[in-house]
């Protein structure tokens, strides 16, 4: 329990700190541009018209809703984090008891490869991640719709209590887990593809004639954490859209986004358009060309 108590508190803090990250990145993932494209040079040196970043774009939020406007639907975001840490850690606890009996009963204990390691720690974290999850989608739901009022100056889903309210008397118990499959999706390949690439960088290209090597594996998995997440990105983009599609937010409707009928004409309508990787860099963001944005609308009105 002490432990479950440390990482729910850890985890606390840096969902805090990482709060006005998230809240621009969700409104770049839906398509919410309120500032002009300014001239600037790309990462060649050669002149492009660029997006907002991260900072003149946390500036304009600020100067709507002031600071405090930069951490929308944290309540809930820190609710969801808290409870998945204690699910994620109670279900692989049940794994380790599982475990000591086994062991307790066992005469001898049979000698396991280190794939097969591999697997079945992976599965157990599989397993207890899904669950972790499951639980906390509809806080997940709650968190984004929180966000995405920003574009309409809603409130319909503020407060931490009257948005389950409001989604079961619109949606049912299926709104609260809108986006749930592409997320599940996207957590259990991006597991996958880091674990069993981690294993094969630090079983064949670390095993021999490398200093520190526990360091450089340490390392081999922090890389292949990041390559898998950038593959799965578009999971973790398809799921957010869907959680606010079509939910009564400006944000969740046209001109931002179409009445998508599943998850995969998301997928389809964002591949089309070539938007898979839309949020996934917040920095030296070109503007595409063809585009109306907000600015644009608000010129021409």
């Amino acid at each position: 329990m002490a432990d479950a108590a440390s990482q729910v508190l850890l985890g606390s803090g840096l969902t805090a700190l990482s709060q006005p990250l998230m809240y621009v990145k969700v409104l770049v993932q839906v398509g919410y541009e309120p500032l002009p494209p300014t001239l600037g040079r790309n990462i060649f040196g050669r002149q492009v018209y660029q997006l907002p970043g991260l900072f003149a774009y946390a500036k304009h939020i600020m100067k709507i809703d002031g600071r405090a406007g930069l951490f929308k639907g944290l309540t809930p975001r820190l609710c969801s984090g808290a409870i998945g840490t204690i699910v994620h850690s109670r279900v692989l606890q049940r794994y380790q008891e599982a475990d000591q009996e086994e062991e307790s009963g066992a005469s001898h204990k049979e000698s396991v490869s280190s794939l097969e390691q591999v697997v079945k720690e992976t599965s157990r974290e599989m397993v207890a991640r899904s669950a972790a999850t499951l639980v906390t989608h509809p806080l997940h739901v709650i968190t984004l719709r929180c966000m995405v009022q920003f574009i309409g100056r809603e409130t319909k889903y503020s407060g931490l209590f009257s948005p389950f309210v409001t989604i079961y008397r619109e949606e049912g118990i299926l709104g609260f887990f809108a986006g749930l499959v592409p997320r599940l999706l996207g957590d259990v390949l991006s597991l996958w593809l880091c674990n069993m690439l981690a294993y094969l960088i630090n079983t064949y290209a670390l095993e021999n004639g490398v200093s520190s090597m526990s360091e450089m594996k340490s390392y081999s998995q922090a890389v292949t954490g990041f390559f898998a997440s950038m593959l799965t990105y578009p999971f973790v983009l398809v799921s957010n859209l869907m959680a606010i599609n079509n939910c009564g937010l400006a944000g969740g409707l046209p001109p931002y986004a179409p009445n998508y009928s599943s998850w995969l004409d998301c997928w389809s309508q964002l591949l089309k358009e070539g938007n898979m990787s839309r949020g996934n860099s917040l920095f030296f963001r070109k503007a595409p060309a063809g585009k109306l944005y907000v600015w644009e609308e608000k010129r021409f009105h």
